[in-house]
């Protein structure tokens, strides 16, 4: 029998424990179920998730791991690169950029603006994300020269370099801009460059959560030594 797909949607608390709204089709459940006995010992296990199951969104090496060792282990192999993203007007991508963000283990991600943000697609991974808040470009932009980090804009603007073809730094802040205009006047003037995105259809512009799944991935391509 083929798997229903999941209608309903992923919930949780800040433990890191999901909860599937009530109505969602599900013939096949996420995770594992209870740890058989005897328990395997260690600190970074949670013995809550050993005798309940582990239906979180994490990969096997994490089964039964709680929520701050698998923090810690993130900490130890983080890349250098950050990721920003504009929301004055509490844009719906954001969950997706910090989802992405943990599954290419950024160092951190910056929400520029407003302090609140729908954490629905961010899919409880903002639980082991680190996430910075600064309340304007200017702060984030203060910051980032504070740490020796230059301000890489994305956006397809004239005169934007491809980023195919750009040098992007190692150790840099990924900014993107508000789903619809895009970097603000301030994230333009931060920036030390500003990247573009080749396009070859019809539309006019990709939303701000596939632009930053992809400048992350070249990141990767440029940067990172791939997993053994």
């Amino acid at each position: 029998m083929a798997p229903v797909l999941h209608w309903g949607r992923l919930y949780g608390g800040r433990d890191g424990r999901e909860r599937r709204a009530v109505g969602s089709a599900v013939s096949e459940e996420i995770g594992v179920g209870p740890h058989p006995e005897p328990w395997p010992a260690g600190e970074h296990l949670d013995r809550e998730l050993l005798r309940d199951g582990d239906r979180r969104n994490v990969i096997d090496r994490y089964r039964y791991w709680n929520v701050e060792a698998i923090r810690a282990d993130l900490d130890d192999r983080r890349h250098p690169f950050h990721v920003a993203i504009e929301n004055w007007e509490h844009d719906r991508n954001i969950g997706t950029v910090v989802r992405t963000a943990n599954a290419f283990a950024a160092a951190e991600v910056h929400i520029v603006g407003r302090r609140r943000w729908n954490r629905r697609g961010a899919m409880m991974t903002d639980v082991y994300q680190h996430v910075r808040h600064h309340a304007s470009v200017e702060d984030l932009a203060a910051w980032a020269s504070a740490e020796g980090l230059p301000i890489v804009g994305v956006d397809n603007l004239p005169g934007a370099e491809p980023l195919e073809t750009a040098e992007l730094p190692e150790r840099c802040v990924l900014l993107f801009g508000q789903e619809g205009p895009g970097l603000s006047e301030a994230a333009r003037v931060a920036a030390a460059q500003v990247l573009s995105i080749s396009q070859f259809g019809s539309t006019r512009s990709i939303n701000a959560g596939v632009a930053a799944g992809i400048a992350m991935h070249t990141w990767i391509r440029l940067w990172s030594t791939p997993l053994s």
